[in-house]
Parts: structure tokens; sequence; C-alpha cells
């Protein structure tokens, strides 16, 4: 069933079965005024406990019922039924299928080969058509993505997700899925060759990554158009081409808790990108002047925990730390009669500490820290 009301449409997408053979649903949102611009998709909660961006779209969907839009906007939240409701005592499990173990946010699809193949079909009287190869690639990617999801032998359970939700990001040119760290500061994964827009949003740190594909919507969106410039480029030195497809992960802040007034504020930060991109016309958006420290993904590092123990997270995500500042006091109660009982994590080099392990209980090896090294102003 489809809910029509002033520029928005609601329709409900099947993600998953539970084991009692019911459906489990997700809604879709999607807002347009027939006005010509790019299509935006944006979704929420693939990992369970991740639950700010909920707030975020419940403030965008104000925002947009009673705005004009340039093109379409598809929202999707809490995209994920099936983590958000794994739960055990306090906490949310929801990051992890709890059948095979995969990583939700590890199960988009990318084949190279088809975009090699798609690439190797183009002659110089069809790449003067921008419009036209994106509107038949979309149609090959979409094409793979359905083969993929009814092959005979059937599909995990996230990765059977993931491409559902795929299949409704491909139409999309500008794709944001929307996350949130253990405890963590804002940020965002932005492509290498999308660095400027970057400045569009109100986020202070920026990762900036390469064309990699490692299981995640964004690169799953931004990869094979990056793929297929660099391909042209090859083939045909002289054009020009510009697709105008960007895609972003943006991590607002700490999983577990959901702040309305932030939201409001991640609200307003998107909406000041898409008014950057045409999507709507308010000359109030405009992007803070604020500071901006980025740093390339090889240089985002996890600081991995050499001891267990109990930790005091002394340094928050976010603040400048300096080399040899301390980061962590740990405490050890098999040596509380001797000076082995306490001890301090010092910072290895210059960092900026993102996101820290949610717990002060920690075994050897936890990740406990990502830090940006290295890090520019952008």
């Amino acid at each position: 069933m489809t809910i029509e009301h002033s520029n928005f449409t609601k329709e409900y997408l099947v993600v998953a079965q539970n084991a009692s053979g019911r459906n489990l649903k997700v809604p879709v949102y999607r807002f347009s005024n027939n006005n010509p611009g790019p299509t935006v998709y944006i979704q929420s909660s693939i990992h369970g406990a991740e639950v700010q961006g909920n707030v975020v779209l419940h403030h965008l969907f104000n925002f947009l019922a009673s705005n004009t839009i340039n093109g379409e906007i598809i929202m999707v939240p809490n995209c994920n039924p099936v983590g958000s409701n794994l739960k055990s005592g306090e906490y949310t499990l929801g990051r992890f299928d709890p059948v095979n173990g995969q990583n939700w946010n590890r199960a988009y699809y990318y084949d190279e080969s088809t975009i090699r193949k798609f690439s190797e079909q183009l002659t110089d009287e069809t790449i003067l058509d921008t419009e036209s190869i994106k509107k038949k690639y979309r149609s090959t990617l979409q094409a793979s993505i359905e083969e993929r999801l009814n092959n005979s032998w059937g599909l995990g359970l996230a990765e059977s997700l993931n491409l559902k939700l795929q299949n409704l990001a491909l139409s999309a040119d500008i794709v944001l899925d929307l996350h949130n760290g253990p405890v963590s500061t804002r940020h965002i994964y932005v492509p290498e060759y999308a660095k400027d827009s970057a400045k569009y949003f109100n986020i202070p740190h920026v990762i900036l990554i390469p064309n990699i594909f490692a299981g995640a919507l964004d690169e799953a969106t931004f990869c094979p158009w990056w793929t297929l410039s660099d391909l042209i480029r090859e083939k045909f030195p002289n054009v020009v081409i510009d697709f105008n497809v960007e895609a972003f992960t943006v991590e607002m802040g700490s999983q577990e808790v959901i702040d309305f007034k932030e939201g409001n504020d991640d609200a307003v930060s998107i909406l000041t990108y898409l008014a950057y991109k045409g999507v709507i016309e308010d000359p109030s958006l405009t992007p803070f002047s604020m500071s901006r420290k980025a740093v390339y993904l090889r240089d985002y590092k996890t600081l991995y925990s050499q001891f267990g123990g109990m930790v005091e997270y002394v340094t928050q995500p976010g603040k400048i730390v300096a080399e040899g500042d301390i980061m962590a006091r740990i405490l050890n109660v098999d040596d509380l009669e001797n000076d082995k009982a306490t001890s301090e994590l010092l910072a290895p080099c210059d960092l900026i500490p993102i996101l820290h392990f949610p717990s002060a209980s920690v075994l050897s090896g936890t990740q406990l820290f990502k830090c940006f090294t290295k890090y520019f102003d952008l």
C-alpha cells in the first residue's frame, strides 16, 4: 500500500523474514515536486545500535514535506529491523548477521568485470552522451544485482538485505548512509574526488577514501562510477566526463543514544550539502565557518590494546593529542599490591582520537581507539 500526502509518498520494502515466516518491512519515503534535479538516497541504522540517524531523518522529513525539492529524495529510516531488534540485556548487538556472522555493512555488491565489459562497448559516438551512458550503466548495474538476488543458491541474510537496499540506492546521484561510532565524534567518509563537497557538511573530521571496495554502501555506490570514469579516460584520453555521483558514510556521534537537538543540527548539515547540490533552494543554508581536519584513509589508524584490564579513557574523541600524552589509564586487579596496579597508555604520535571502545573492560587486542594521524586542514 502507498500512502500519499503533500510532496511525498510512503511505501514498504520487505527486507527479511523472521523464523515465524513473517515479513520484516521498512518504510520508504519518496519526496518530489516533479522538478528536474538529482536523485538522493538516505538510509539509517544498518547497524542496529546506530540510532541517531533516525532522529536526523525525522527532522529532514519535517523540512522536506513543507519545502520544494528539485529532483527526488528517497529516505529509508531504520533500514535493518533485524539488527535493531537484536538485544542482549541493555545492549543492541546489531552489528553482525546473527546467523552467518557477516557485518551488516559489508555485503553490498561490486563486480569490476561488469564495469570493464560495459566500458568496452563505448564508442566515439556514444561517449558524447553522458546521460545516455548513465542510464544504460545503471540498468547494467541493476541487472547484475537482481541476478545476484535471484541466484538459485540463495544468499545470506546480510547480503540479501544489503542488495535490496542497494537496488533502491542505484537510482541515486547522491547516497548518504547514516552511522554512529561506539563513543565517537562526528566524522564523514568522503571519496577523494569529492573532497570539496566535504566543506558543505558541518562536520569537523573528514576521512578521504580511495577507489577501493571493502563492502560498504558508499563504496558500492562510488566505486563503479569512479572505475568507469578511469576506464573512459584510458580509452578516450581527450574526453572529459563527470557523472556527478557522490556517496558518503556520515558518522553522527555515539551509538545507543539519540539526541533530538543534535539530530536537528545534523539535519541542517545534510540540508546545507543538498542546497549546494541544488536539491533544495534555501539561501539561509550555508556551511558553517569551522575547522575541518582531514586525513587520508591510509593514515586513519587503529590503536590496539596490548593489555587486558579496566580502562579509563582520558582523552576524548575529537581532541588534539600530542605524542606522549596520556590517552588511557589501565587498572590491573591482579597487581593491586604493587606498582603494576595501574599503567598509562601514551599517544604514539600526534593524533586526533575519533572514537574509542565503549566499555571499560578490555581484552588484549581490542580496537581501543581509532585516530587521525598526519591530518591536515581542509
